[in-house]
């Protein structure tokens, strides 16, 4: 015999997702390529009628055949408006654009925008007549002479990073400021024949560390002294120099002058190895290549301090080589102790620093030096950190003659090499960071240092430079923040300028934040949210006009007149003003009449939904988080107000003159006015109720329902156009279905996704137009699956062909498209804002649901039946086959031919069909197999045991084959129904005669009414009286018996009667009195029947009831019976206790009609020749006779 599972091979991937997938809409590597035409659409009057004869929703397949007017039976074409039929795969595409465009606005934006784009960000504006003014010729010579004067008398030592030839740095001065070789050689010889500059070295004495401890407690009370040595000094003996350094030391017993120029001291710092000074000073350098810098560091030991008279001593003004006073200062100090002797109040020495002056780089030193011994007997520990920088107090240049700063000198010296450095053409200036070249780097600190500029002033010099050259010619943000930083830093450090200076540094941050303002008002120009380099730019931007307010409560006069976030609040604004009125007067101008403004409006109403997206996901964190500004706030309420207004303008304007097309441009723009409203709402926090935009909605309702209406008509010639191309073929191998079935279930699942996205505010007009579209989908899926079967139907067929390809094909079509339908029924449930009631169905459209969905399975049973036609003579001839078949041949053998066959056509059958419509393709063969055997069991009678064998063996062998392991139908649907019928046939046509019988009366025992009440009840008691070996049955009442009679009475009797037959031969029925005219008689009485206890606990045994109605003048009519089996009676299965008294309680019986279980045990018995069956036969047709047809 064939494998009963061969033909369940593994269904393709897309009839699982079919058969799995709520809506059969497929995803991925889809079964419909090319194909996207959304459909339908609805009239939404809720006054309609249609609306009104929902409430009843017959059948959509018996409403459309019972509308008055249809001529024939074929599909109602869908009416022609104003659109052509041909414009409905036109219609769709644009549906479909506008359900794409809702696509990304579902919720809130992501925090970074999909698409960023790494392209440069767009130019800023720049404006020559905002940097710094321009120098007359007369300035510019003046700064070139400075320049060279910088350079030509430069001191000090250069680091690794800067130029130290000079002839270098003098050839780029010349190239700043181009001037031929003769003109820059003159004025090389005029700088060199003025005067040198006088030096000076400032010295900051900040700290020392580590110090020896001298006093007993352990620490030590150090001082500082310092000064300069003259070259004179530094040419001593050799020797001299090598056995003993110079010290300023107090006690000392050599003779000679103190070879210093100018001591001064620091204060003495008590008990602390660690000293603290931070103390500043000034010495005038004769000679910057031989002077050199001394410090020594003493433990104070005596009660007057040798600072006061070096104080006094340096007050001497033109002294050089004070050696002769440094005697008069140590006399002085002892002179005026109250100490004992010399030796007890020497200072001790702690170490000391000698620094050449030449050796100071030219930038300055900041930096800790190890104390040096005097000498090799000396013992010294520690460090002393000193600042030294070399400056000159006095220029022989013509900048300095006429009284200008160096401040002002650095700033139109770093201006104009700025402006070399970075001219304006040079191509990708905007990334420029301020990197200069090392001449220029060079110069810049070789000045600044002469001028005696500190961070403070340099820093402040540097940004009022670049912010100024910035808005000339663009700079990098980030170089301008690093300025801003660097001056916060030096500001909080020292923060104070003269007020001059303030005063310019002032007005360079008010015309930064005027410029960066007037950026922010074009900030969808200047930093588009899609480009990461212009919103990063902003980022930067926001923070250097964040910086400037820290600046801002340390200014004596202030550079702003208002907080700055609210210059910038005022700017963004305006700048939304002015892009919204470009937009508008660009693409809807006020001047045009209505519907040629509505197109423009639908565009400026997209693009504001756009730029508010991009203002949540990008700018509002920027400017919320740096400047504490809440921009998407403050747009979002300016804009939608602003596009509000312009609406209900335009929608009174346009309400008098509604056409389709009018319609279509008011239900696009509502939709995006909608999308605006929600947008808001979905902000935690937020209530659109309190916006311009609430109840906008009421305005379009109009048209939302006239383009609805539209809608309806595109969606059936879209459907119409889709059959009418349809081959009944998969679209590819991976799939089961149709091309059209793909454009149906795209069409619905739109139609869903369109109502989704209307999400009508009105709770009441919101089920009116849902039910309305509800009916309009159930319409137009019916109408398509009408198209099928109408194409279906003109197709030829094969011939021969068992399986239609076409029809598994169309099938699979309607199981798709009901599925698709459902799902996207449920997708029109109560909107949101209905109390309660959220997600449900309205009854109406819950109506209309579940008929449309008893209409497709209708359908589906239909096209089952159809395609399982083709096989019924192919099923009974093999079943013919098997019954036909001699005995002598094995049963799998008979069989084999039937299985062959199925297996064959099932298999061919799974590969066309989805797993749904398999399962019922099955079920309707395993019924037609059923029938099949049936009919054959029935032509055959009075056959061998051997013939029911056979059957029996087929139709187990039928029920594993169908049931495949699990994979096909499950065995509780296989094993119901007609098996059950066909299973008891086989077992009666096994069973003799009286078995038969037996069987009769035990299904009589196990039928139930299926109404209890239809043919009334009736009451009986029975007892079994074991002394007299009688029982006792007792008709005591009925009620609610059928009215049989044409007074809507009936003349009710009781017959009673025992049975088998066999099992009480001696026995007859007995029978009440007539009850004339009612239906609810009173018997009370009893009857005797004489028959042993064992009789009575048979199988089978059982007291028979039979109401019938008397008739006079004919024969009496059946009313119904009702059994009572005796193996339960009281007495039959124990004797009674005491005797033949009346025992039991009564009991009500239903009466019923033989169904069709009791009747096959009949058909068995008609089929019997012996004279038993024959009589017992005759007897039931009698009664029969008189029953009226079974119900």
């Amino acid at each position: 015999m064939a494998s009963a599972t061969s033909y369940l091979k593994p269904p393709c991937r897309a009839c699982r997702d079919l058969a799995g997938h709520p809506a059969g809409v497929w995803t991925g590597a889809q079964c419909h390529p090319g194909c996207g035409s959304p459909t339908m659409s609805t009239l939404l009057d809720i006054k309609s009628s249609v609306l009104r004869q929902v409430q009843v929703c017959p059948s959509f397949r018996r409403r459309t055949e019972q509308e008055p007017g249809s001529a024939s039976a074929d599909p109602q074409e869908p009416a022609t408006g104003a659109w052509k039929p041909g414009d409905g795969v036109e219609f769709f595409a644009h549906m479909r654009l506008m359900l794409k465009k809702g696509e990304g606005r579902q919720g809130l934006p992501c925090p970074e925008v999909p698409l960023r784009s790494g392209s440069p960000a767009p130019p800023e504006p720049v404006d020559p007549s905002r940097g710094l003014r321009a120098l007359a010729p007369e300035e510019v010579d003046m700064l070139y002479e400075e320049a060279l004067y910088t350079v030509l008398y430069r001191a000090g030592t250069m680091g690794p990073d800067q130029v130290d030839d000079e002839e270098a740095l003098l050839s780029y001065l010349q190239q700043v400021f181009g001037t031929s070789t003769e003109e820059h050689t003159e004025a090389i010889e005029r700088v060199r024949k003025a005067k040198a500059p006088t030096y000076a070295l400032k010295v900051s004495v900040m700290r020392a560390k580590n110090l020896l401890a001298k006093d007993p407690n352990g620490f030590s009370d150090p001082y500082c002294m310092l000064g300069i040595l003259p070259a004179s000094d530094t040419t001593r003996e050799p020797r001299a120099q090598k056995e003993q350094r110079f010290g300023f030391r107090k006690g000392s017993k050599r003779g000679g002058p103190l070879p210093a120029k100018c001591i001064q001291v620091t204060e003495v710092k008590s008990s602390t190895l660690n000293p603290v000074w931070k103390e500043h000073f000034l010495f005038e350098i004769e000679d910057v290549s031989t002077d050199q810098l001394h410090l020594d560091i003493w433990d104070h030991d005596d009660d007057v301090s040798l600072v006061e008279a070096c104080r006094k001593l340096n007050e001497v003004i033109g002294l050089k080589g004070m050696g002769r006073y440094f005697k008069q200062i140590v006399k002085s100090a002892r002179a005026n102790g109250t100490a004992g002797p010399t030796e007890d109040h020497t200072d001790d020495f702690l170490g000391c620093l000698n620094i050449p002056v030449r050796e100071v780089p030219v930038a300055g030193v900041d930096r800790w030096f190890k104390l040096e011994p005097r000498s090799s007997a000396s013992r010294v520990e520690g460090d002393c950190h000193l600042v030294l920088k070399l400056i000159t107090t006095q220029r022989d240049t013509a900048m300095s003659q006429r009284g200008r700063s160096g401040f002002l000198s650095h700033l139109l010296l770093l201006s104009h090499l700025l402006r070399f450095e970075h001219p304006a053409e040079e191509p990708n200036s905007s990334s420029w960071r301020g990197e200069l070249s090392t001449p220029a780097v060079t110069i810049l600190c070789l000045h600044g240092a002469q001028s005696n500029l500190s961070p403070l002033q340099l820093a402040v010099l540097h940004w009022q430079v670049s912010s100024r050259h910035h808005q000339t010619c663009t700079l990098d943000y980030s170089y301008l923040l690093g300025l801003l930083d660097d001056m916060q830093a030096h500001w909080e450090e020292a923060p104070s300028l003269p007020q001059e200076q303030e005063e310019g540094l002032a007005d360079s941050f008010s015309a930064f934040s005027e410029f960066g303002l007037q950026l922010l008002r074009q900030l969808r120009d200047y930093f588009p949210a899609t480009n990461s380099t212009a919103v990063y730019r902003l980022e930067l931007l926001l923070k250097c006009l964040g910086k400037l307010q820290f600046f801002q409560p340390s200014f004596e006069i202030c550079p702003f007149e208002t907080e700055l976030n609210m210059d910038v609040a005022a700017a963004l604004k305006r700048g939304n003003r002015e892009w919204y009125d470009r937009i508008l007067n660009a693409r809807s101008p006020r001047e045009q009449p209505g519907p040629q403004r509505l197109p423009g409006l639908v565009v400026l109403a997209d693009a504001i939904y756009d730029d508010l997206q991009s203002c949540y996901s990008v700018y509002a964190s920027l400017f919320h988080s740096i400047l504490n500004v809440d921009v998407f706030t403050l747009t979002f309420r300016q804009l939608e107000r602003l596009v509000a207004e312009e609406a209900w303008v335009l929608t009174e304007e346009l309400s008098p003159k509604m056409t389709l097309e009018v319609a279509s441009g008011l239900f696009e723009l509502y939709l995006t006015l909608a999308d605006l409203q929600h947008f808001w709402d979905s902000i935690p926090g937020r209530d659109s109720r309190s916006l311009a935009l609430a109840g906008i909605h009421t305005p379009f309702l109009p048209a939302v329902k006239l383009w609805l209406q539209v809608l309806r008509d595109q969606a059936k010639w879209r459907l119409q156009g889709a059959v009418d191309v349809d081959t009944l073929e998969p679209v590819d191998p991976s799939s089961r279905h149709s091309s059209s079935a793909a454009t149906a279930g795209l069409c619905l699942s739109h139609i869903q996704e369109l109502w989704v996205r209307l999400a009508w505010p009105d709770p009441a007009q919101a089920q009116g137009l849902g039910t309305q579209l509800g009916q309009d989908m159930c319409e137009a899926t019916l109408f398509y699956t009408e198209l099928l079967r109408k194409k279906v139907d003109t197709q030829p067929g094969a011939a021969g062909e068992a399986v239609s390809e076409a029809l598994c094909v169309v099938l699979n079509n309607v199981e798709l498209v009901r599925k698709a339908a459902g799902q996207a029924l449920k997708g029109l449930a109560w909107p949101e804002g209905a109390p309660g009631l959220e997600g449900v169905l309205p009854r109406p459209l819950l109506s209309c649901t579940q008929a449309l969905d008893d209409d497709l399975q209708r359908e589906a049973h239909t096209v089952t039946a159809h395609l399982t036609s083709k096989m019924v003579g192919d099923i009974r001839k093999y079943v013919q086959h098997i019954s036909l078949s001699p005995d002598s041949i094995q049963n799998d053998e008979a069989v084999a031919p039937l299985m062959k066959y199925l297996d064959e056509k099932l298999a061919l059958l799974n590969s066309s069909l989805v797993k749904g419509n398999l399962s019922r393709v099955l079920e309707a063969l395993w019924e037609l197999l059923l029938q099949a055997i049936l009919q054959a069991l029935g032509a055959n009678r009075d056959v061998s045991a051997d013939f029911y064998s056979r059957f029996h063996f087929t139709l187990e062998a039928l029920v594993t084959f169908f049931h495949a392991d699990g994979q096909g139908l499950p065995l509780e649907s296989l094993r119901d129904g007609s098996y059950k019928r066909l299973k008891e046939e086989l077992r009666l046509h096994k069973c003799s005669t009286r078995e038969c019988i037996e069987q009769f009366y035990l299904d009589k025992l196990k039928q139930r009414t299926l109404e209890q009440n239809r043919f009334g009840r009736l009451s009986v008691r029975c007892h079994y009286e074991a002394a007299e070996q009688r029982l006792a049955v007792e008709v005591l009442h009925a009620a609610d018996l059928l009215p049989l009679d044409a007074n809507g009475l009936s003349d009710p009797f009781v017959i009673v009667e025992l049975g088998p037959p066999h099992l009480f031969p001696l026995v007859r029925s007995q029978r009440t009195q007539v009850k004339t005219r009612t239906l609810h008689p009173v018997y009370d009485e009893l009857f005797y029947f004489s028959v042993p206890a064992e009789a009575c606990r048979r199988r089978g045994a059982c007291v028979l009831f039979t109401v019938m109605d008397h008739d006079w003048l004919s024969t009496n009519d059946f009313a119904g019976e009702a059994a009572l089996g005796l193996g339960g009676v009281s007495g039959v299965a124990r004797p009674q206790v005491g005797g033949g008294a009346r025992a039991g309680q009564p009991v009500t019986l239903h009466l019923c009609r033989p169904r069709a279980q009791v009747r096959s045990a009949l058909r068995m018995l008609e089929g019997r020749t012996s004279k038993e069956a024959q009589e017992f036969v005759k007897k039931l047709k009698e009664l029969e006779k008189c029953m009226e047809a079974d119900p």
